[in-house]
């Protein structure tokens, strides 16, 4: 059996923590990576698993980062970009938009995604085998509940970015999907969210499931670990809603 490996971003977060347990549960070796800080060092120490910080909206960065994984532990076969979120903004009206609040939010949505992709793909298709799993949202099929503009964009900018890989990479033996997440307490950000809807607004959205439950960060990575398994070979190129239904 072929032990593949797999580079989880932005494990700080719940989504991207579970996806890397579930992965090494099912035998990858994996080795994630965010921002340098106590935030990373203590999830690093939570996971047990190899751990290389890098600012993944620095391509040079990224670019060292793939270089030494690929010395340190073999060329990842595996990408799940994880790494996103609103970068603790809140929505704003239109007028009040802050150019570089949005560019931030691209920065860490879409432009990591491809940094990443540019430095491990090479390697995949000598391999003749990868998978890329980008992590979207219900915001890039929708307006966002968060009411961020450059949240919703990035989200919508990185579905794109993952069909255009699709078409791109299928012909090597590369597949690039994306999960779009529902609502998932996953961090201070969704906590935070889910607090402002108060007990009436919180109704609403559950009422809107057609699960009646939140999502969790399992959820997502149960997921993950279709995408990146051998079973979803002629699966790309798509974008899978992992929402417990929302009407």
């Amino acid at each position: 059996m072929t032990v593949r490996t797999a580079l989880v971003t932005g494990v700080v977060g719940g989504i991207g923590a579970a996806i890397a347990r579930r992965l090494a549960a099912d035998g990858a070796q994996v080795i994630v990576t965010d921002l340098a800080g106590a935030a990373f060092d203590e999830a690093a120490g939570r996971l047990g698993q190899p751990a290389i910080a890098a600012d993944l909206c620095d391509p040079a960065a990224v670019a060292e980062l793939g270089s030494r994984i690929a010395t340190d532990y073999g060329a990842p076969d595996i990408l799940v970009n994880a790494a996103g979120g609103v970068r603790n903004q809140v929505g704003t009206p239109l007028e009040d938009v802050d150019p570089d609040a949005w560019h931030s939010i691209f920065a860490i949505n879409v432009d990591a995604t491809l940094y990443l992709s540019q430095a491990l793909v090479p390697a995949m298709k000598t391999a003749g085998w990868g998978r890329i799993v980008t992590i979207s949202s219900g915001a890039g099929l929708r307006p966002s509940l968060t009411g961020i503009h450059a949240y919703t964009a990035a989200k919508h900018a990185l579905v794109g970015l993952t069909k255009q890989l699709s078409l791109e990479l299928g012909q090597y033996g590369i597949t690039v999907n994306s999960i779009a997440p529902g609502f998932v307490l996953s961090n201070p950000a969704t906590l935070r969210q889910w607090d402002a809807f108060g007990p009436e607004g919180q109704a609403q959205l559950i009422n809107r499931i057609h699960a009646r439950r939140l999502g969790a960060p399992d959820d997502i990575a149960s997921a993950a670990a279709f995408l990146t398994g051998p079973e979803a070979s002629w699966l790309t190129g798509q974008i899978l809603s992992v929402d417990g239904g929302i009407t």
